[in-house]
């Protein structure tokens, strides 16, 4: 898949690294319906990416976003936030309208 300008911090990488650790996996990025806001955003290891999966490459760290997802992510930027309140990734969409106050849902 080419490039939509999907962007994967040096923080995002390093987390990832850190969780996999020597494993062979991949970072998915989702987003799924729900949420209150009306989308969310989803996680999840896996072993290898689809045929039609958009794959990003940082530092040895990989994340793949599915098309349908890749719609609603095009411009973003993946990150990894670490604050007083908590650690997690986070994703800095263009493309969101208005989002919940922890930053997992937003709307278009």
């Amino acid at each position: 898949m080419t490039d939509t300008n999907v962007i994967l911090t040096e923080s995002a990488a390093r987390r990832i690294n850190e969780i996999i650790g020597k494993a062979d996996k991949v970072l998915r990025v989702a987003v799924n319906g729900g949420g209150c806001s009306g989308f969310s955003y989803g996680f999840d290891l896996e072993d290898a990416p689809a045929d039609d999966d958009l794959v990003l490459e940082r530092d040895g760290a990989k994340v793949v976003i599915d098309p349908v997802s890749l719609d609603f992510l095009k411009g973003s930027r993946i990150d990894f936030k670490e604050e007083l309140i908590g650690s997690s990734f986070a994703i800095d969409n263009p493309n969101a309208k208005t989002s919940c106050g922890c930053g997992t849902s937003f709307s278009i």
